[in-house]
């Protein structure tokens, strides 16, 4: 049981500031930020959720959780839960360490949403939410205690030469016919370093402000990510998932801008790129949609970011009522503009071609609500920081198909990964 109070809210970002900062106090702490963009499908504008009544690290014991408990739970799925839905398996290297799946039941739990703060503690905290509260309104602004390193020197997984001979490698993959699209994504790291997450996470959350970000504490494990992907949500028994193909950068002004985003929708390899992930996407969600409920209600539409256009479609079916939450996630894992396709096909030869292990990055973070709804995001534009190895990494990846560029490719890998860089080495 849950008891629940509501307070008006101020000022929005300061309240969201204060409610985010206020997290460092925990050991385990999941952050969704909407970041005020406008979705028919948006449940909130942010929440947090902190402190650990049970965690949860095998698909069994979530499945059993989601079975019996009608609760919250928060946390994510790694991209190597493939492994143990597929026959598939993963042996590159993985200096990061993440478990495969972590999930948490929250104690605390405090969505931000029409202009009120909504907390919702189990009842053993219930008596807390008033103290809280004050604390969070006087909050004030405190020197982190936690030491930046001075400058922090990212490496390449894969060098420039290595990268044009596996993207030419896959290439031979897609002209013999073993797959129409896949994508390939390489590693950046930093070795022997300390950072502060949350100021890592706002700096990274200020540069792009995208519909999806996410800052995850779980033990010494870090994610800060701005990710502008959703992956999959379920209202009730509509479900719904957003795949994002096809990247432009923004122009100087308005007018070079507008020409460039006209010219993203209309690009035939980004096009073709984003036609083929939706189909696989209604594949997935065919697997369990009521017959002809599958439907895509944006093809190649695009959007703006504060760093990019991109071009989303936006698929939708309809469930059975009372829907096993955690087999719809099985049926539809991993997001298919992560993998390629055919989809088996792709992580085959992505496994093989790519130097490390994705880990958390391709995977998904979100939440599971007390009603069998869920949201998920797509964990990219994202840094990940072991802090117990002091191991900093970001991965970034490009869609290859049979019009791909290796230099293009290269380049617009070099565009995604300018944000993560640039809060990294400025500190």
């Amino acid at each position: 049981m849950r008891t629940q109070r509501s307070f008006k809210i101020d000022s929005l970002l300061q309240s969201k500031k204060a409610l985010f900062e206020w997290s460092r106090g925990f050991e385990d702490a999941v952050w969704l930020d909407g970041n005020s963009h406008e979705d028919p499908y948006s449940s909130f504008e942010a929440c947090l959720a902190v402190g650990v009544s049970q965690r949860l690290q095998t698909a069994e014991g979530l499945g059993t959780f989601l079975e019996n408990e009608n609760d919250w739970l928060f946390g994510y799925f790694s991209y190597d839960f493939k492994n143990e839905l597929e026959n598939l398996s993963s042996h590159n290297t993985d200096a990061l360490d993440f478990p495969t799946i972590q999930f948490f039941q929250p104690n605390k739990l405090i969505f931000v949403a029409n202009g009120q703060l909504h907390f919702n503690y189990l009842e053993p905290f219930a008596d807390e939410i008033e103290t809280d509260y004050e604390e969070m309104i006087n909050y004030q602004q405190k020197e982190s205690s936690i030491k930046q390193s001075d400058s922090i020197k990212i490496k390449m997984r894969i060098h420039k030469d290595a990268y044009f001979d596996k993207a030419n490698r896959f290439l031979e993959h897609i002209h013999r016919g073993d797959i129409y699209e896949a994508n390939f994504c390489q590693e950046f790291y930093a070795e022997e370093v300390d950072i502060d997450p949350w100021e890592t996470y706002r700096k990274l959350n200020a540069i792009s402000e995208p519909p999806f970000a996410a800052f995850a504490k779980l033990d010494d494990n870090y994610l800060m990510c701005a990710s502008p992907e959703r992956y999959i949500k379920k209202i009730g028994q509509k479900v719904i998932s957003q795949p994002i193909k096809g990247t432009a950068r923004r122009g100087k002004d308005e007018l070079e801008d507008k020409k460039i985003k006209k010219e993203l929708s209309q690009d035939q390899k980004e096009r073709s790129e984003n036609i083929m992930i939706t189909d696989l996407v209604r594949n997935d969600l065919s697997k369990s949609a009521l017959q002809g409920s599958v439907e895509v209600k944006e093809l190649c539409k695009p959007y703006t970011f504060k760093q990019v256009h991109q071009l989303i479609s936006t698929i939708v079916s309809k469930v059975q009522p009372g829907k096993n939450p955690l087999e719809l996630i099985k049926e539809t894992f991993p997001m298919g503009s992560m993998t390629g396709a055919p989809k088996i096909s792709a992580m085959n030869i992505i496994e093989e071609l790519e130097e490390t292990k994705r880990g958390l990055y391709s995977g998904a973070v979100g939440y599971f609500a007390p009603n069998g709804d869920f949201d998920f995001n797509v964990v990219i534009r994202s840094i990940l920081y072991n802090a117990t190895k002091r191991y900093v990494s970001f991965s970034v990846g490009s869609a290859i198909t049979s019009k791909s560029d290796p230099e293009m490719e290269y380049a617009e890998c070099l565009l995604k990964a300018k944000a993560m860089r640039t809060v990294l080495e400025e500190g």
